[in-house]
């Protein structure tokens, strides 16, 4: 028997704003998650354009083992990313579909209506639909086939409007994440008591699955095995 798959998708947006300076994925939110889920699971990469997804270099810690392991082992795997629109019509392929995080979704995914079909195709086959920090700009604005917004009536989190503010990025961004999300939820934005904390929303029966910030990525990772497998007591 095959394992399941999952899909994850980084950003091909490399520009902060108009600020000069560079951005793209956050090491840690695909490092992370990839840890949890690789030994168990079959993992395809894609980006909006394909090829060379970029890593913002300020997330870029070396003191974090998981972070430096993957930097220097698996470039290859955001260095060869397929493209997005190649997923079209595949959703039943795969058992989920994640969204990294880093500024860079912010630019490209949040409006990128190829990614909304893909989000909308996974969520109406049954699959798990997945993001953490600023990846749930890829889903802020998704719909369903009925209109809806995905998000709609459900608990959901993302990088909150102080951790934004305390990076000094607010001005830089096209909007505020927790803003956005908080209005298309329906007013259902959960975030950390205190800002930087571990904190993963699961609803809709498993299949919407977010985190607030870095520290939430191997959570979001185990959270989305858990929704795969059901019992992370069985996870080695």
């Amino acid at each position: 028997m095959s394992p399941p798959k999952v899909l994850f998708v980084l950003t091909s947006h490399s520009q902060l704003g108009d600020t000069g300076k560079p951005t793209g994925w956050y090491l840690p939110e695909f490092s992370h998650p990839y840890d949890v889920l690789a030994p168990h699971t079959q993992i395809t990469i894609a980006s909006p354009a394909g090829g060379e997804a970029p890593l913002d270099p300020a997330s870029i810690d070396k003191t974090d083992k998981s972070s430096a392991a993957f930097l220097e082992h698996k470039e290859t795997l955001w260095k060869q990313t397929e493209k997005l629109s190649s997923f079209v019509g595949r959703a039943k392929e795969f058992d989920a579909i994640f969204y990294v995080g880093g500024h860079g979704p912010m630019f490209d995914l949040a409006g990128d209506e190829t990614s909304h079909k893909v989000i909308r195709e996974f969520y109406e086959a049954g699959r798990i639909v997945a993001a953490v920090c600023h990846g749930p700009a890829a889903l802020v604005n998704a719909k369903l086939s009925d209109g809806s917004y995905l998000i709609a009536n459900s608990p959901v989190t993302g990088f909150s409007n102080d951790e934004e503010d305390t990076v000094g990025l607010t001005s830089a961004m096209p909007f505020r994440l927790e803003t956005e999300l908080n209005k298309n939820s329906g007013g259902h934005f959960q975030k950390a008591k205190e800002a930087w904390s571990e904190n993963v929303m699961v609803a809709k029966g498993g299949r919407l699955i977010t985190g607030q910030n870095p520290a939430s990525a191997k959570a979001v990772g185990e959270a989305i095995y858990e929704a795969i497998f059901g019992d992370l007591v069985s996870k080695t």
